[in-house]
């Protein structure tokens, strides 16, 4: 196999055994981004010179970190010390940090050596990676087509083999959403697994997470994010183990409940219905208890009460509105035009709209529903909606599945095991219990060993 397409263990193994060197191995990636990165516009800074230097200086110094010298990916949404960070604002478009946030501490403690920072919507406010200081990113598999968002440079990196792994963020979905349109792992931790220190979590929706070809690289990667930080205001209880040790393929008979009907009224295309049916066939194969289920998630008021916390995101930035996109001065217009009261009310009726959801998990191990509604859409189709309600309702056809997870705090996955007659990838999601991550990883290595996914090479790599 291609070196660009090995899992991101095993180039750690490489280079840990000196099989190859982290300078041959960051170099080889380098050269990749320099090639095929100006067709997808995945990265908006590379740092080449720091990640030679890094990876020389992995080279010249023994260590055991896991990930030593191997090159990754970090969404422009996390500050890194030294490195060029945008959150794809126009306000932030020479800003360089003078400080790393705790996940990306975290990465560079676990040896990886980062060699760029990928694209991102402005502040990741929605699914579509498009903003008007980076442009667009553009899905290796088709590049008329969105690689979805807000991680969609990451994604489309890493289907490209332009990094092994990449580090992810998801709010509403934005790790699992690019998974499933560029045919990648993705997995969006419990609330509380991973820390958002030095920031804080707008109601707690956000989580970095991984974002990668094969479950084993996301249970390792999973290990290196996930901890609880000084003044973190929730986290997850520790596992018992590492997660890299608490998968093996075998899960146990688990209560599968599938579900197809969103919990806002949009239609869902025919083809993501498909990857939902052949997945939930699968799991029945392989002996899993899969019935229908209807979560309690049917809620006329939702998108608007989820808005009215969402919106407060781009106002929280404190900059000038002007260099904002039109999408997010409209949301900051909205949340200075409402109120305490309209907020609190808001929070409130999630909160008690989320513990009806969770009951669920006192009857089934996991949920299976789509990942999206729609399959990858054409680049600046939100755009052909007039004004910023009317374009996150767009992101709503688009994925009205993967916002729940984020409201009740449960573990979800993206799993790629559908692909359309066009050779497009279409994830099918799967939602675990709280804290539920080691079942998840297992029940996906499963799903990995029955149909496997890794091998598959988009036209763009």
């Amino acid at each position: 196999m291609e070196l660009a397409f090995l899992s991101a263990v095993e180039q750690a193994r490489l280079v840990r055994s000196g099989e190859i060197t982290s300078t041959e191995l960051v170099t080889h990636h380098l050269e990749r981004i320099e090639r095929l990165d100006p067709v997808l516009n995945a990265f908006v800074t590379v740092s080449a010179d720091d990640a030679l230097a890094a990876a020389r200086a992995v080279d010249a110094t023994p260590g055991e970190a896991p990930f030593r010298g191997v090159p990754i990916g970090v969404k422009d949404l996390a500050a890194t010390a030294g490195i060029r960070t945008t959150y794809s604002s126009r306000a932030f478009a020479d800003h360089v940090p003078t400080f790393d946030t705790a996940v990306v501490r975290r990465l560079r403690d676990a040896g990886f050596v980062i060699v760029g920072k990928t694209n991102t919507p402005e502040f990741g406010t929605v699914a579509f990676t498009e903003s008007e200081l980076n442009g667009a990113t553009r899905n290796p598999w088709n590049t008329e087509l969105t690689p979805g968002g807000s991680s969609g440079g990451a994604a489309a990196a890493l289907a490209a083999g332009l990094v092994p792994a990449a580090h992810a963020t998801d709010g509403g979905g934005s790790i699992r959403i690019p998974a499933s349109c560029c045919g990648l792992f993705g997995l969006k931790p419990s609330r509380g697994r991973v820390s958002s220190a030095p920031f804080g979590s707008l109601e707690g929706l956000s989580s970095a997470g991984p974002l990668t070809r094969t479950v084993e690289d996301a249970a390792h990667l999973l290990d290196v994010l996930a901890g609880y930080e000084t003044g973190d205001p929730w986290w997850a209880p520790p596992p018992a183990r590492p997660f890299a040790e608490t998968f093996d393929g075998s899960s146990g008979r688990l209560r599968v409940g599938v579900s197809s009907a969103p919990p806002i009224d949009v239609p869902v295309d025919q083809e993501c219905l498909a990857a939902l049916a052949s997945a939930a066939d699968l799991l029945a194969e392989l002996g899993h208890d899969v019935r229908d289920a209807s979560p309690a998630w049917h809620e006329p008021d939702l998108f608007h009460m989820f808005i009215a916390v969402w919106q407060v995101g781009p106002a929280l930035h404190g900059v000038d509105e002007k260099l904002m996109t039109p999408l997010n001065r409209g949301l900051a217009e909205s949340a200075r035009a409402s109120t305490a009261i309209d907020y609190g009310r808001a929070v409130g009726w999630l909160q008690a709209l989320a513990r009806r959801i969770v009951a669920l998990w006192d009857e089934l191990d996991v949920l299976l529903t789509p990942t999206l509604a729609l399959t990858p859409v054409p680049i600046g189709w939100q755009e052909s909606a007039d004004g910023a309600i009317e374009q996150l309702l767009r992101n709503t056809e688009f994925t009205p599945f993967t916002a729940v997870a984020n409201l009740t705090g449960l573990p979800a996955m993206s799993v790629p095991l559908h692909w359309s007659d066009e050779d497009i990838p279409i994830g099918v999601q799967a939602i675990g219990p709280p804290a539920g991550e080691e079942l998840l990883l297992r029940l996906a290595a499963q799903l990995e060993a029955a149909r496997p996914w890794a091998h598959r090479r988009p036209p763009v790599s």
